[in-house]
């Protein structure tokens, strides 16, 4: 956010450069071409995404190798954006996890061509309210704390859905989970494939690939910290 309001940006350095379109340049096969000298600014979560898909099952011990589900898109908050944790849901549970922002219409997409669909990778705190799961099943209650996907800091357009991105989660400086994606027991590009054979992303929307080792609770006054391959989110709660 700038004083004269929203623009996106690439970050260099400490500073910010605004460029155009990301996603019509990625459609064209190009990088997005800057617009302007270095300004000063605030980050605000990274995409506005339009569908927010959780990967529930991606972990030992399901029937189904992989499920998901929807979280509303309005839970998006920024990387230091404070976030109050319901009293009336139970215990709060963070999850480290990778977010994949899409890039273009995921028409046509497969295992083999995910990559070509990816813009990039951010991080995300997929905060829950996992006691609600016995009354709500399909994860609406659980997941819909205001501000409850705080995501960011940026998106890293450099990274690749193929490598071994290592995934973090700490609150108060303790480290309470430590783990990488290829510990997750579906690739990424097999979740991607298997979001995109049900229904259909678009530019900025965002699957998040779940967290069978890389959660722990948290209480309200605790800072948690999401570190995906180097990016760092951070929330402090109340």
């Amino acid at each position: 956010m700038t004083a004269e309001g929203p623009r996106t940006v690439r970050v260099e350095g400490a500073g910010f450069v605004p460029i155009g379109d990301p996603y019509a340049a990625f459609a064209a096969g190009v990088d997005p071409a800057d617009e302007g000298a270095a300004i000063t600014g605030v980050l605000l979560a990274p995409c506005e995404p339009t569908v927010v898909v959780g990967i529930a099952q991606n972990g030992p011990g399901h029937a189904s190798p992989v499920q998901a589900w929807l979280k509303s898109p309005r839970t998006v908050t920024a990387s230091g954006v404070p976030v109050r944790l319901r009293r009336d849901a139970g215990a709060t549970v963070a999850e480290a996890e990778i977010a994949v922002v899409i890039g273009r219409d995921t028409t046509g997409l497969t295992i083999e061509t995910a990559h070509e669909f990816v813009w990039g990778i951010t991080a995300v705190n997929d905060l829950s309210s996992p006691d609600r799961a016995a009354f709500d099943p399909r994860n609406f209650e659980s997941k819909s704390g205001e501000g409850y996907t705080p995501l960011g800091p940026w998106v890293d357009t450099a990274l690749s859905i193929d490598g071994d991105l290592p995934m973090r989660l700490s609150a108060d400086g303790e480290v309470r989970a430590e783990t990488s994606s290829h510990r997750l027991p579906m690739t990424l590009r097999e979740c991607l494939a298997y979001v995109a054979g049900w229904t259909t992303l678009g530019p900025g929307d965002v699957v998040m690939m779940g967290a069978p080792f890389s959660q722990a609770p948290v209480r309200p006054g605790e800072t948690v910290e999401v570190v995906i391959a180097g990016m760092r989110l951070t929330t402090p709660t109340s």
